[in-house]
């Protein structure tokens, strides 16, 4: 056996282990659901976010016209804007995925905001959703929860 051997193992086992493996897009139809995540939540009572990035692959426009998920009550897609140094967010109602596009659900933009949480959502841990599109139908994605101070996937 070669000396080399254990040492190519052990970058091997490293490298296999060291990265949590990212999860795989969701496909349905022409859409592609990338890279879902949430931030934790500081407890039950404020709100939490979700965040995703849905491709159409399709000549078609699609609507992403409700989600749910056991872990809100409310969960609903909301836009943040700063006019004037005065920051604003509200709901946006049904978004449209554009035809060959993609929308980026991301902080300090359009996000899942969910509201009246019914548990904590703590690092470490997953949680699945729903998102429910006019052509598509329903695409369930399993979204992990990072940091509360999470801007982005945490890799």
């Amino acid at each position: 056996m070669s000396k080399a051997l254990p040492s190519l193992l052990l970058a091997f086992f490293f490298f296999a282990f060291a990265f949590p493996a990212s999860a795989e897009p969701t496909r349905v139809g022409n859409l592609v659901i990338e890279t879902p995540w949430a931030r934790a939540s500081i407890g039950m009572s404020r709100p939490a976010a979700a965040y995703v990035t849905i491709r159409n692959e399709g000549q078609t426009a699609d609507i992403l016209t409700g989600i749910e998920t056991t872990v809100s009550a409310m969960p609903e897609v909301h836009k943040m804007e700063i006019k004037d140094g005065v920051s604003t967010m509200g709901p946006v109602g049904p978004l449209e995925i554009p035809a060959n596009g993609s929308v980026t659900l991301a902080p300090g933009g359009l996000h899942v905001m969910l509201m009246k949480l019914q548990q904590p959502l703590t690092k470490g841990g997953q949680f699945s959703m729903t998102l429910i599109f006019k052509n598509a139908g329903r695409v369930d994605v399993s979204v992990p929860i990072y940091s509360v101070g999470a801007s982005g996937p945490e890799q």
